[in-house]
């Protein structure tokens, strides 16, 4: 087993909980990374790139562990919609998902010193109709401010969601399958009989 530790380069919470169901000690640290979209770079490249930005910005200052970097976004007719600026913002995307199916790609890369692993996960969500005052009143909650997209499967957003197809998890922010796999591979034991969730 492999005796280093694990860092959620991440302050959510979303991300912290997935990755307790693994069983495995880890801490978190945020990694504040520019997430601007580069021109003509695709949502699966986007998310491979800021997962492995969010490592590489920890592990400089912590090289004795395992950092796993993560980054979801929400990909509606070929455009990245990442976390509304505003209400106007927010509105403006959950227009654009109603009634319709979308992506959402969640980028994972597990970093050490001497290897580096990314995987990208692709789901599909479809929502019903969303009115315009069913937005509002959305975004009222406070729930949709710092979410990708604009919703929170694992929320209120959930009303609006009626089919999904691929990793619920990934949709949140970490595909637990694919974690968990990354982490057996680096010698991370998950549900570790020393750890209690």
């Amino acid at each position: 087993m492999n005796q280093s530790f694990i860092i959620l380069a991440s302050a959510s919470p979303r991300r912290a909980r997935l990755l307790q169901q693994l069983g495995v000690s880890f801490i978190q640290e945020a990694a504040r990374i520019d997430e601007s979209v580069r021109p003509g770079e695709s949502p699966e490249e986007h998310v491979a790139r800021l997962s492995i930005a969010k490592c590489k910005k920890v592990i400089t200052v912590r090289d004795d562990c395992t950092i796993l970097g993560s980054d979801t976004v929400v990909v509606a007719d070929n455009e990245i919609l990442g976390k509304p600026q505003d209400q106007q913002d927010h509105a403006r995307m959950l227009r654009s998902l109603s009634a319709r199916t979308h992506r959402v790609c969640t980028g994972v890369t597990l970093m050490s010193r001497s290897a580096s692993q990314t995987e990208v996960n692709i789901s599909e969500v479809t929502m019903r109709s969303i009115s315009a005052q069913e937005i509002s009143r959305y975004w009222h909650t406070g729930e949709p401010c710092d979410k990708a997209g604009g919703y929170a499967i694992q929320g209120f957003g959930a009303a609006f969601i009626s089919h999904i197809a691929g990793s619920y998890s990934g949709i949140m922010g970490l595909p637990v399958f694919e974690t968990a796999q990354m982490l057996e591979s680096f010698g991370h034991s998950v549900w570790n009989s020393e750890v209690s969730l």
